[in-house]
């Protein structure tokens, strides 16, 4: 397992992350997640993870719980060693990055997500929230299903649905999970036998 980063979000005061695949069975996946991130330098004993249902709802977290939050697909934070967390196998990693509030939010974007314009609700609660302005964001869309493997082209609406909002620096890494089953998870591909990446974004 390696963890990828991406140029846009290779920041100084910035940490992320990119979980590949794993040899390990995925009985241990989990654990070995959790080890490779903590060795990557980031606190995973602090790390807050979105449950997500699947939905569009957004929130700020402002303790680091180590938990699960319920009923949340993205999660916002100021505080720093704060490692916010989601976990994908197709779906879309953004994350998303105010430089001038010194704020972070990660979103789980898949389908139904994208659907319901989750990146628009966690714009939304990092202007509420942070008073963050769209046009300082960095967005990144990381590694995610797409055509010809998936009849819905999410990442390219996840794009519009950013640049909709205002934000002017948003990237896209392009790269297809399941053209690539060497290094990633496709829930599609694998028809649902699979692990799950993780995308960690944390405020050093």
């Amino acid at each position: 397992m390696e963890i990828e980063t991406f140029p846009a979000l290779t920041l100084a005061g910035l940490k992320h992350g990119f979980s590949t695949r794993s040899a390990a069975p995925l009985e241990n996946l989990e654990k070995e997640l959790s080890e490779t991130f903590t060795s990557a330098g980031f606190p995973m004993v602090d790390a807050v993870h979105a449950e997500q249902p699947h939905g569009n709802r957004a929130t700020a977290v402002f303790t680091p719980l180590g938990i699960r939050v319920p009923d949340v697909d993205a999660l916002a934070t100021s505080v720093p060693q704060l490692p916010l967390v989601v976990r994908v196998a197709d779906c879309g990693p953004v994350f998303f990055y105010d430089p001038v509030q010194r704020v972070i939010a990660l979103a789980h974007s898949g389908r139904k997500g994208t659907e319901g314009n989750i990146v628009r609700e966690t714009i939304t609660c990092l202007q509420s929230t942070y008073d963050t302005k769209p046009e300082n964001l960095i967005v990144q869309l990381g590694p995610c299903i797409r055509a010809p493997h998936y009849e819905i082209d999410f990442a390219a609406e996840i794009g519009r649905q950013a640049r909709a909002c205002g934000v002017r620096h948003y990237h896209d890494c392009g790269i297809c999970t399941a053209t690539h089953l060497d290094r990633y998870y496709s829930y599609r591909a694998e028809k649902g036998k699979t692990g799950r990446m993780w995308a960690v974004l944390m405020i050093e």
